[in-house]
């Protein structure tokens, strides 16, 4: 089953971050992400599971 990938920007936009901001999470292992080669790719559950984290 495939799921939509968002860039980070895209994820920063919904969340109304900056696109920075999501690639520290990235890096801190708070979102959970893809890397295909230079780039990241973000998962639609990743981030539905960072914001149920993040509201607990």
């Amino acid at each position: 089953m495939v799921s939509r990938l968002f860039t980070p920007e895209e994820v920063a936009e919904v969340l109304r971050l900056h696109h920075l901001t999501v690639l520290k999470f990235i890096k801190q292992k708070k979102i959970r992400s893809i890397k295909f080669g230079r780039v990241y790719r973000i998962r639609e559950e990743d981030i539905e599971d960072f914001l149920q984290k993040q509201t607990q």
